[in-house]
Parts: structure tokens; C-alpha cells; sequence
């Protein structure tokens, strides 16, 4: 069984800057697992800028910022698998890697958790209606449009106004598409002011806070959906329905972190993050299981995901060093 000092499950923006620190921090024995097809995670299709102003002091589109780590990791020579799914975790740190050369085992003597988070699709909020085409999460609608040239529709509804849901209003109207509006159940909206003026004041697209859609309707592909406003006690207000015609509904409804394998390896998870626990060094309630970035804890800005992943680093060589020590003073 291979062994390796370090293993980080997870090559994007959290995984890539604890590789390099680890590399900064004497730690030579490292691999990056990644399940998908390249470096760099979300970020590859995150083509606007805004990104590295509190990093690197300028303002990068996401494929710049993470490609700053990935020639990193090359200079470095720190190893990575793509196309490698870890499908079991235990509390032993053993990890077992499947991809096209098929199962391989390894074991670690920390692991670092870099996996981020998932977003929440139509059932984890339960709209009624019809199960038409034309339904995307604002991450698969981006991925479609940024890295496949696909567009995914016309006349589009937004709902939810997380930073994700904002800049894909502005892109699919730079792409020529309608945005109806932007709806958001909440009394204010969830995503960055600056992002709320740039991506939908700066559009003229309209933000209806307190509403929510409550129906979709359609038969192939989504024809129209139903919104409503929402009242502070009453939930739903039935006179304020109306129907909207709309081929596309994108859904921008919140971020999960990805915790299966927390789950598998034992770890005490957290009731409000939804990620492990973890100390101030992101050590979690396994002893040499580490945690950063949105898998831990959804993150608003990458750039505090990888200075996140820098701190818990230190956590990391602390805990290799005191096993150094432990076992040098066990062989005495």
C-alpha cells in the first residue's frame, strides 16, 4: 500500500494552496487527488474577474487565479491524480482511489479534507409543479455556458440571489438571453453588494425580494413558473401570484459542503456549516484528518479559501512534527 506523508482530497482552490504551503513548510511527500478533469476546481469556470484582490492585490478572472497555484504545483513538482474519484475513508487515514488504472489503496499521516461544496438543487427546497427540461443550478448552467458553449435558454428566471445566481444573470444577458428577474425569498439579498450593483442594477434586472417561485409548469421544457410574495408571518400571500413565461429557471438557492467521505471517515460534523468540525488549526475530531476551504465552510471570496488553507497547514506540520518526535521518542 502506497504511503504518503500528506494526501489532499480535492485540487481546487483549497486543495491547490495547501499543497504549496505544505511544499513551503518542508512537507515533501505530498499527492493531490482530483476527481474531474483538470486543476483548479470551480474556478476554471469562473471567467469574470474580481478574484486575488486581497491575495495577489489585483483583480484575476478564475482560470487566472487558480493557474497562479497550478504553475505553482509544477514548479514544485507535488504530484496529482486526475480523474480519480476517492470512494472510501477511514479513520485510520487510508484511502482508497479509484480511476482508470482501478483501485489503488494508500494510506497517509495526514489528510487534508479540500473537497468544497455542492450546490442545492430543486428537491432539497421542494418546488411543486411539473418536472420540465430547462431547470439548471446556477453552477451547472455556468459550466454549460463557460466551458461547453452551450446555452441553456432564452427567457430566463432567476431565483435566489447568491453571488453565483447575480453573475449568472449578467452573463446569460451578455449572452444575448432575457432575464426576466432575479427572485429571492428572503427580505434582502444573500450575494456581495457588489455584485448585486455590477450584475443586476448596472442590467436594469429586476431584484423581487420576498418572493419565491411556488409552481413550474410545462410540458417537455419548463413553459412558465408561478411566484409569489411572502409575508413576514404568513409565508405565502395567495393574491400575489401570477404566472411568469419563461423557458428557463436557474436555481442560485445555497451551497453545501460536499461531507460524504466526513461522513464515511467518522467525522462530528457541524449543525450550522454542514462541514466537519474542526479546531483553530482545522484539525477535525479525527486525530490527523484536516479540513479548509468550502468543505469546511462555504467561503463568499476564494481568496479567503486559500489564505484559510494556508493557516491550516501550520496545524498540519505541527501534527507530522509531534509524530516525529513521538515515535523517535518511542524508538529511545
Amino acid at each position: 500500500m502506497p504511503e504518503q506523508e500528506v494526501i489532499i482530497i480535492g485540487g481546487g482552490a483549497a486543495g491547490l494552496a495547501a499543497a504549496v504551503a505544505c511544499k513551503q513548510k518542508g512537507i515533501e511527500d505530498i499527492l493531490i487527488i482530483e476527481r474531474g478533469d483538470y486543476l483548479g476546481g470551480i474556478l476554471q469556470q469562473c471567467i469574470h474577474d474580481g478574484f486575488g484582490l486581497e491575495k495577489f492585490n489585483t483583480s484575476l478572472a478564475g482560470p487566472e487565479y487558480a493557474q497562479r497555484y497550478i504553475d505553482q504545483v509544477k514548479e514544485k513538482e507535488i504530484p496529482f491524480l486526475l480523474n480519480s474519484m476517492v470512494v472510501s475513508l477511514t479513520p485510520q487515514k487510508e484511502v482508497i482511489v479509484v480511476n482508470n488504472n482501478g483501485l489503488t489503496h494508500y494510506r497517509a499521516r495526514a489528510i487534508i479534507l479540500a473537497m468544497g461544496c455542492r450546490e442545492r438543487t430543486r428537491g432539497a427546497i421542494s418546488i411543486p409543479g411539473a418536472r420540465p427540461s430547462g431547470i439548471y443550478t446556477a453552477g451547472v448552467a455556468q459550466e454549460l455556458i463557460n466551458l461547453k458553449d452551450y446555452m441553456v435558454g432564452e427567457k430566463i428566471v432567476v431565483l435566489g440571489s447568491g453571488d453565483i445566481g447575480l453573475i449568472m444573470a449578467r452573463r446569460l444577458t451578455l449572452e444575448g438571453a432575457e432575464v426576466i428577474m432575479v427572485a429571492e425569498k428572503l427580505p434582502y439579498s444573500s450575494g456581495l453588494p457588489r455584485n448585486i450593483n455590477q450584475c443586476l442594477y448596472d442590467f436594469d434586472i429586476p431584484l423581487l425580494l420576498s418572493h419565491t417561485v411556488v409552481d413550474i409548469e410545462g410540458n417537455g421544457r419548463l413553459s412558465r413558473v408561478t411566484i409569489a410574495q411572502l409575508g413576514k408571518r404568513e409565508g405565502i400571500i395567495p393574491q400575489s401570484k401570477r404566472k411568469i413565461a419563461c423557458d428557463t429557471l436557474l436555481l442560485s438557492v445555497g451551497l453545501i459542503p460536499e461531507n460524504e467521505l466526513s461522513r464515511e471517515a467518522g467525522l462530528t460534523l457541524d449543525n450550522i456549516t454542514g462541514g466537519p468540525q474542526a479546531d483553530e488549526r482545522g484539525q477535525t475530531s479525527v486525530s490527523g484528518i484536516f479540513a479548509c476551504g468550502n468543505v469546511l465552510q462555504v467561503h463568499d471570496i476564494v481568496d479567503n479559501v486559500s489564505l484559510e488553507a494556508e493557516y491550516i497547514v501550520e496545524g498540519v506540520a505541527e501534527f507530522l512534527e509531534r509524530k516525529i518526535n513521538q515515535k523517535a521518542g518511542n524508538q529511545n
